[in-house]
């Protein structure tokens, strides 16, 4: 059986089966790293519905490296007379760079989705284009770890070194010189 046929199958009846199939397979057969399957769609106002999902990564050329830019992409039953709907899926290490065309939420806006037209458009033209717009604005980036915190003078020595307290209850805390003697006393560390 072929992908097409498999794709086929795979969508209900309430979509027009041989055409969104075979644009389907059209766009897989350039985006191999893409999986078409049925999945939950929920929308803003909360109604959830079964809908033909890719997922997975586009290829995109961003300084002359290329990187795997998490996406997926919604077809409603309408399609291709409705456009679909596009979301960078940022993976755990990563996090959303807001632009102009993509949201915080990560949909992605663009004037090929806005004036889509049957007949004009197509899956394939609409992930080249978001290729080349994800190479020149890359839509996500590795999330910055936070610098550690920092821990108190004593804390960072005691790790370390030995703190010694003295009678008065004040403490100090001997370092060794590079030949593992001590300091005299009077180069002693308070904290």
């Amino acid at each position: 059986m072929s992908s097409k046929e498999k794709i086929r199958k795979m969508l209900p009846k309430t979509y027009p089966r041989r055409v969104v199939a075979e644009d389907i397979d059209t766009a897989l057969s350039y985006f191999k790293s893409l999986t078409p399957a049925m999945n939950k769609y929920v929308y803003n106002d909360g109604v959830t519905k079964d809908l033909m999902c890719l997922s997975g990564t586009i290829r995109t050329i961003y300084n002359g490296k290329a990187y795997n830019t998490p996406l997926s992409v919604w077809l409603e039953e309408s399609y291709p007379q409705s456009a679909p709907i596009v979301f960078v899926q940022p993976t755990k290490e990563m996090m959303i760079v807001k632009r102009t065309f993509v949201s915080s939420n990560g949909e992605v806006q663009l004037p090929y989705l806005e004036e889509w037209k049957q007949g004009e458009c197509d899956l394939l033209s609409l992930l080249q284009l978001i290729a080349a717009m994800f190479g020149e604005y890359p839509p996500v980036c590795i999330k910055p770890y936070p610098e550690p915190e920092q821990a108190p003078c004593w804390l960072q020595f005691h790790r370390e070194h030995d703190i010694y307290s003295r009678p008065d209850g004040s403490s100090y805390l001997s370092l060794p010189k590079d030949d593992d003697q001590p300091f005299p006393q009077h180069h002693e560390t308070n904290c």
